[in-house]
């Protein structure tokens, strides 16, 4: 581990205690009252911690108003973190965080709700926002330096628009600030096996999108295992950086039998993004074991806290759209 003076003054404040605690005992002499904080008020788990780096004040809310200490002491190896009755939620998976585009892609979404989207994003470190390109430009100014990125659809949710229409929403939605595109692949050319234009209609998005990751919306859900694979191969071919499952509006969603399908179709040059379905931690870690390296999902949250997603049922999903 690299010297860290902070984590040296820990140990050292410790290693003190406890030799002090060991030479009260060796000599017989009672032990301190314990001492009690006060406060004012409750502390509340939103509140920020203002205790030392070597003190706790015993709150048991360490999860919520110290979770840059907490994310340290599991990085150190920590897989535990203990917390007070009423601590919603339990350990933050950070690890799986940077995975997952926080989506929302809903047609009757609101400003809202995309603030709460992206402060979403800000606290739990998402990969990104994805949404919609009339959103783009708000999430952009919501999210200015925080790190998090913007993530466009184009072409969304059927694909079914010219590969013209397709760049030029690309270069819309980059000029409006997205730093990433994920397009949906002209089905209807791939059922029909004209692949030159299914591969052309990929080009043509990765052409605008300049030096900006291209990721090819497959819709497996609608796709034969041989389909999926020449789909696979053309965006290879046609430059994209990702191929990823599903819109979250079409039929079925993310597998882990597809996952393990397209990666080993594109190889190593080429990654894999599951959407569709992934609802909870273990989804997404069945994923990310099939060979995923993003994950697309709504309920986001959720997944990182490992509690009950809120995302609504099939029937719903299927009517208004979300991952």
């Amino acid at each position: 581990m690299a010297h860290d003076p902070q984590f040296e003054q820990l140990v050292q404040t410790i290693a003190d205690r406890v030799r002090l605690e060991m030479t009260r005992q060796a000599s017989g002499t009672p032990a301190p009252a314990a001492h009690t904080h006060t406060h004012d008020h409750p502390p509340h788990p939103g509140q920020p911690c203002k205790a030392g780096k070597g003190e706790c004040t015993g709150c048991g809310w360490s999860i919520s108003r110290r979770p840059d200490d907490v994310k340290k002491l599991m990085d150190m190896g920590a897989n535990r973190v203990s917390a007070s009755p009423g601590v919603v939620d339990g350990v933050v998976r950070a690890d799986l965080a940077h995975f997952i585009d926080h989506t929302l892609l809903k047609a009757n979404v609101t400003r809202d709700e995309l603030k709460k989207l992206c402060e979403e994003a800000r606290q739990y470190k998402f990969a990104s926002v994805c949404v919609n390109a009339t959103n783009v430009s708000y999430c952009a100014r919501e999210l200015r330096g925080s790190g998090v990125p913007v993530v466009a659809v184009v072409g969304f949710p059927l694909g079914a628009t010219t590969p013209a229409a397709k760049a030029f929403e690309t270069k819309e939605a980059i000029r409006d600030g997205a730093e990433e595109i994920d397009m949906v692949l002209n089905i209807g050319a791939l059922k029909s096996k004209d692949y030159a234009l299914v591969q052309q209609d990929v080009q043509a998005v990765v052409q605008a999108a300049g030096t900006r990751k291209v990721k090819v919306i497959l819709e497996t859900g609608e796709l034969n295992r041989d389909e999926k694979i020449i789909a696979c191969v053309l965006s290879k071919i046609a430059g994209a950086a990702f191929v990823k499952t599903s819109t979250g509006f079409g039929p079925g969603g993310a597998t882990a039998e597809d996952v393990a399908l397209m990666k080993e179709i594109v190889g190593e040059g080429v990654e894999v993004k599951a959407s569709g379905g992934v609802r909870t931690t273990e989804d997404a870690d069945r994923m990310i074991q099939a060979g995923a390296t993003r994950i697309g999902a709504s309920a986001s949250v959720a997944i990182v806290r490992g509690t009950p997603s809120k995302t609504p049922d099939t029937k719903n999903v299927r009517r208004i759209g979300g991952y």
